[in-house]
């Protein structure tokens, strides 16, 4: 390692250009969906998780006409549906 370093000529920016058709950006996402999307990667061999994330939304904005909210609520109700408790019903005094 050198005492000194010779940054006269660098450039700042990015190290890794941004390929044609594609924007760097940058999103707060829940820990829980990042980790969801990389082990998923990871089950699989390896991969990319953002390349993952593009998929998925990819897949969600070609699948139908249905709007997002749509979608959600569906899946939504489904997946509750799959968790209530029957109710009870109330007895009837005489």
């Amino acid at each position: 390692m050198r005492k000194e370093y010779d940054f006269s000529n660098a450039r700042r920016g990015a190290v890794v250009p941004v390929p044609k058709g594609k924007t760097r950006i940058t999103i707060r996402i829940d820990d829980d969906v990042l980790a969801w999307f990389k082990a998923r990667v990871h089950e699989t061999g390896g991969g990319n998780y953002q390349t993952l994330i593009n998929q998925s939304l990819r897949s969600v904005i070609e699948s139908s006409g249905e709007p997002l909210e749509s979608v959600v609520r569906r899946i939504v109700r489904d997946e509750l549906g799959h968790t209530r408790r029957p109710r009870r019903r109330k007895s009837r005094a005489a």
